[in-house]
């Protein structure tokens, strides 16, 4: 009986002990709460993505921070007023919002976080006669390698490596038959041809192994 009302307890317990680590950040200005997070969660290095913001006015006496998103209460026709401002350490991006014409006070940016961290997230502009001008933090983004499988797709950047080398020992054996044919000086017309064939063969297969890494 002591064991079953430990375990019951533990469970119960579970949900409370674990962070939600991709909540979103609320925040307010004047009359009005302020929540931003990424459009798909968990974001991820690499993957097409977006910022959200759910704008409403919230109940005075109520902390709003502890207050859902109302709906009923969103304030709508602002992309014109509010801008983003997307900051990873000294890079920035201004990014223009999109209302979502389903919920009122619902509004996104898509972007494409390339590196894992986290970001900065600065809300500028006004809504009515009230400035705003707050610095928020979405979650973090993780690393892409977070969902590769079964391999990361760094193996793919060392296959090129990889092939780059194969092309370089074969240009020198040709080189190498070059002058074994000097040498020998037999079918040099002949041999010249069908070796600069193969040499320009080889180039144009390197051109396109560099073209595909980038």
């Amino acid at each position: 009986m002591i064991k079953k009302f430990f375990f019951l307890t533990v469970f119960t317990l579970i949900p409370f002990m674990i962070p939600s680590v991709y909540a979103h950040t609320v925040d307010s200005v004047g009359p009005y709460r302020l929540e931003i997070g990424w459009l798909n969660e968990p974001a991820i290095s690499q993957e097409t993505n977006g910022i959200t913001l759910d704008i409403s006015e919230f109940d005075p006496a109520l902390d709003p921070t502890k207050q859902p998103f109302d709906p009923e209460k969103g304030v709508s026709g602002l992309e014109k007023d509010l801008k983003f401002e997307l900051v990873y350490k000294t890079e920035k991006i201004i990014l223009k919002l999109t209302p979502d014409h389903n919920t009122p006070g619902k509004y996104y940016s898509l972007v494409d976080p390339t590196v894992s961290g986290f970001y900065q997230l600065n809300v500028l502009g006004n809504i009515g006669e009230t400035i705003v001008s707050l610095s928020m933090h979405p979650p973090k983004v993780e690393d892409r390698t977070f969902i590769e499988f079964p391999e990361p797709a760094d193996k793919t950047q060392q296959q090129i490596i990889e092939g780059h080398t194969s092309l370089i020992d074969e240009i020198s054996s040709l080189k190498g038959d070059i002058k074994r044919i000097e040498e020998s000086n037999r079918m040099a017309n002949v041999g010249y041809a069908g070796i600069g064939l193969g040499i320009a063969g080889i180039v144009i297969a390197v051109i396109a192994l560099s073209k595909s890494k980038k």
